[in-house]
Parts: structure tokens; C-alpha cells; sequence
């Protein structure tokens, strides 16, 4: 029984988002505000917490806050709502890990829900995706080969996991955002990079932007294209690098990510995440690698801005 708690001060959006879970297997619990969320984890500590921003006693920035502090294991995931994307903004560097537009629930939230879980559960990683790996008094150098099975992305994600956990350079949220981050860009270079996808294709639902993946993944010119990612770990930072076969495109043209007003738009999702969680991120001219950079942080934001 994998449970979630829902956390919304509008009883109507509760049963919404709860009832979406449930159909998807979830077991949901509730709590009206950020202190009665709290009280309920002490008792029985969810699996994962979905939370909208703005509530009365205490706003779901003081809560991933809180959580943060008192439940670093357990996840976060943000509703958003037009008018709270300044405090969203917030509360993904501070410590959520995704969030789902309040106008997408129907779609996305119990999808994200299970992508977010299944982040959390480390995976053996095949050793035939390992080009090849070095290790040094510098630091882990690792390169990587994908096919585009996105199946791979988890077990990829499990290992790299292992290897910042032996830093020990991030807490527990620092690294659920680290996979995050990843895992955005991962994803981007299978579907919009290799396969060439459009974020419009959903538009049309879920199963038919699958159909067409599943189609072209054993079509040329789209079967041979692979995935490269370098990963460069040392005692102060880890670099990604995460490049496509496909034709690349042109970053200028995304919504600005670093806009949160953007956080409504389809479009640019992905990177929205990525420089949230990430201090560093640049793409190369062609537009089909992107470079992630995360230094290691003597304390975390979170604490630094909600002081004692």
C-alpha cells in the first residue's frame, strides 16, 4: 500500500486529487493545512506528500520547509496554482521535488506521483550501459550509452545515486532533486532529442504520444540514435553532460525557465525543473547536449532562509 498524503485547505481539491490517486492504486490521506500534514506524519509517515501552496496556519513553503527538516526522505510535490508560482518557485529550491499545475491534475498528478516514487527506489544498473569509469583522488568520471528505452532511466538514476551518496556532499531531498534534474534531461534526449516528439503530441493524450515512441524507437533513422551522459563527481560538485543523435534545436526559442510565470506552460517543463535544482545549466549550439552542474552546499537553503 503505497500512501500519499494530499495536503489542501479547499476540501474540494482534496477529494479531486485523492480520487485520481485512488484510481491509480494509491492509498490517500488528508490533511487541510501544513501543521495538520506534520501532526499526521509523526503518527504514520506517508510515502510521499502532495501539497498545494497557498493554505491558512501553515502555506506549503513552510511546510516542504519542515519536511525537509523533520522527514528528508519523504518527497514533496507541489499544486500549483495560478497566482502561487513566486512561493512555488521558492519551494522547489528549497526542497520539492515536482510539482503538477492544479489545471492538470486530471492528467499529470498521479503520473508524477509514480514517476517521483519510483526515483526513490534504487535500482541495479546494467553493466552494459557503462562505457567506462574512472575514479582518482579528483573525484568519479563515468560515461554512459542509453538506447531509447526510457525503462533504463531508473537503474541509470540508481547508480549515480550510490556514487553521491558516498560523497556525502547532499542531503536526502538535495539528491531526490539532483534525480529530478536528471532525469528531465534523460527523458528530453529520448523523446524530443532521439525521437524527435513534440511536446504538442500530448495534446492528443498520453497513449497516442506513447504509440508514436514506441513506433519510431524501432524505425530508422530513430532506432540507432543513442544517449551519451558523462557524469564527473568530485568533493565539491558533480557535472552531467547529456547529449542526443537527434537533430537538436534551437534554446533560445524555450520559455524563459527562469521565468515562474512559466510554471502554467506545457512547454519547457522539463527545464523549468532542471534550473531550478541545478546551478549551472547550459545547452551546446546545436542543442542536443546540456550541461548540469551542482555544487555542494554547506547548509541548505531551506535553513539558511528560514532562519532558527
Amino acid at each position: 500500500m503505497t500512501k500519499v498524503l494530499v495536503v489542501d485547505d479547499s476540501a474540494v481539491d482534496r477529494r479531486l486529487a485523492g480520487g485520481l490517486l485512488q484510481k491509480r492504486g494509491f492509498t490517500p490521506i488528508y490533511a487541510n493545512n501544513g501543521r495538520q500534514a506534520l501532526a499526521l506524519m509523526e503518527e504514520d509517515p506517508p510515502d510521499i506528500v502532495v501539497t498545494d501552496m497557498q493554505m491558512p496556519e501553515m502555506d506549503g513553503l513552510t511546510l516542504v520547509d519542515a519536511i525537509r527538516r523533520t522527514h528528508p526522505m519523504i518527497p514533496v510535490l507541489l499544486m500549483t496554482a495560478h497566482g502561487s508560482e513566486d512561493v512555488a518557485m521558492k519551494a522547489l529550491r528549497r526542497g520539492a521535488v515536482s510539482y503538477v499545475p492544479k489545471r492538470k491534475l486530471a492528467k499529470e498528478l498521479a503520473a508524477t506521483v509514480a514517476t517521483v516514487l519510483e526515483m526513490t527506489r534504487v535500482n541495479r544498473f546494467p553493466q552494459r550501459f557503462i562505457d567506462c569509469s574512472t575514479e582518482s583522488e579528483n573525484g568519479v568520471q563515468s560515461r554512459f550509452v542509453l538506447d531509447n528505452d526510457v525503462q533504463s532511466i531508473n537503474a541509470l538514476l540508481g547508480y549515480l545515486e550510490a556514487n553521491l551518496i558516498r560523497k556525502k556532499l547532499w542531503d536526502e531531498t538535495g539528491l531526490m532533486q539532483i534525480q529530478v534534474a536528471l532525469r528531465e534531461a534523460l527523458v528530453n534526449a529520448i523523446f524530443h532529442g532521439n525521437l524527435e516528439l513534440s511536446s504538442d503530441l500530448k495534446d492528443q493524450g498520453e497513449t497516442r504520444f506513447h504509440e508514436i515512441a514506441e513506433q519510431r524507437r524501432v524505425q530508422q533513422p530513430y532506432r540507432d540514435r543513442r544517449v551519451r551522459i558523462e557524469a564527473r563527481e568530485t568533493n565539491t560538485e558533480a557535472t552531467y553532460i547529456i547529449g542526443d543523435d537527434g537533430p537538436g534545436f534551437d534554446p533560445g526559442a524555450l520559455p524563459d525557465p527562469t521565468d515562474a510565470a512559466n510554471l502554467e506552460k506545457a512547454s519547457g517543463r522539463g527545464l523549468f525543473l532542471i534550473r531550478a535544482f541545478m546551478d549551472e545549466v547550459h545547452h551546446n549550439a546545436r542543442g542536443n547536449e546540456i550541461t548540469m552542474v551542482k555544487r555542494c552546499e554547506p547548509a541548505s537553503e531551506g535553513a539558511r532562509e528560514s532562519g532558527p
